[in-house]
C-alpha cells in the first residue's frame, strides 16, 4: 500500500510515561504529516526527549499509541510490531540523529563504512557501489571525500554530526528523529549544520521531529511546534505564528527570554 500525502504519516495518541512518582509525559497527542518538520521545544526536564524516545520506539510508554503509516501495510501500531519489525523500520524508513554523534556512529570504523553499514544491513554487498554511495553522501553533507577512510574519532564535532546525518539518510527514510542536533557546537558550526538540515529536509521531502531548547533552531527548520512543560503540551501551532504571538504564559516566557538583551 503506497503512502498517501493526504494522510498523517505518524499518529500519536495519549502517550503517557511515569518514572516512579514523577510524571514524565501526560497524554501527549499529535499528528505528523508527510514532508512536515515538527519542533518539540521546552526547558530541560519538560519531557521533550522522553517524548522523542517514546514515539521512536526507543522507550515504551506506559499508555497511549504510536501509529506509523508504512509503505507496504498502511497504518501500523508501532508497539504491536515485533522487535525484528521495529529494528527493520529503524534502519530503513526511520532515522535517529543523536545529540552526541558518538552515540550514533561507530567511532573506530571508517567514515565510509559508517555510511555504508545501513545499506549492508539491507543486503547490499557490492563493494564498489557501497563505496561510491558513501562518497556521494559524504560530499552531500560537506565532508571531503578524501576523508572516506578516516575514523570519526579524527573528525571535529560538526563533522561527526554531519556524518551521523549521512549515515541516517543513506537509506532514504521518510521520518527522522533528531535530539538536540546542534547542541554543544560553536555558533558558526551550528549555522552551517542548520543550513544543511534545512536543505536536506526540503530536497528529500523529509518528515522530521526535532527536539530542541533553541527557538532559533525551531524557527529555521520547523513548520510547526509543540511547547512542552511538565510532561504536557501547553501550546501547539505554526512555528512563526506561535513565536510571534504566543498565547500560553509559559510560551510567552520562553520567547521573551530569547528576546531579552
Amino acid at each position: 500500500m503506497a503512502s498517501d500525502a493526504s494522510l498523517p504519516l505518524l499518529q500519536v495518541r495519549g502517550i503517557s510515561k511515569r518514572y516512579g512518582s514523577r510524571v514524565a509525559l501526560r497524554e501527549v497527542s499529535f499528528d505528523l504529516w508527510p514532508g512536515e518538520v515538527l519542533a518539540v521545544v521546552g526547558e530541560s526536564g519538560s519531557g521533550k526527549s522522553t517524548l522523542l524516545n517514546a514515539i521512536s520506539a526507543r522507550d515504551k510508554p506506559d499508555a497511549g499509541s504510536v501509529q506509523y503509516r508504512t509503505q507496504d501495510h498502511g497504518l501500523q501500531e508501532v508497539f504491536l510490531m515485533t522487535q525484528a519489525q521495529q529494528r527493520l523500520l529503524a534502519r530503513t524508513d526511520w532515522g535517529f540523529v543523536h545529540q552526541n554523534p558518538a552515540d550514533g556512529l561507530r567511532m573506530d570504523v571508517s567514515a565510509g563504512a559508517n555510511v555504508a553499514e545501513r545499506l549492508m544491513g539491507l543486503g547490499a554487498r557490492n563493494y564498489a557501489h557501497l563505496r561510491q554511495t558513501a562518497a556521494q553522501w559524504l560530499d552531500r553533507v560537506e565532508i571531503d571525500t578524501a576523508r572516506i577512510d578516516d575514523a570519526p574519532r579524527t573528525f571535529s564535532g560538526g563533522m561527526r554530526q554531519r556524518l551521523q546525518i549521512a549515515r541516517n539518510l543513506v537509506t532514504s527514510p521518510r521520518l527522522v528523529f533528531m535530539d538536540e542536533p546542534t547542541s554543544g557546537l560553536d555558533v558558526s558550526v551550528q549555522a552551517r549544520l542548520l543550513d544543511l538540515l534545512r536543505r536536506l529536509t526540503h530536497s528529500m521531502q523529509l518528515c522530521a521531529v526535532i527536539v530542541t531548547h533553541d527557538l532559533a533552531v525551531a524557527r529555521l527548520l520547523a513548520h510547526r511546534m509543540l511547547v512542552m512543560q511538565g510532561g504536557q503540551v501547553v501550546e501547539a501551532g505554526l512555528t512563526d505564528q506561535l513565536l510571534d504571538d504566543p498565547q500560553h504564559p509559559y510560551t510567552q516566557l520562553l520567547v521573551s527570554s530569547v528576546l531579552q538583551p
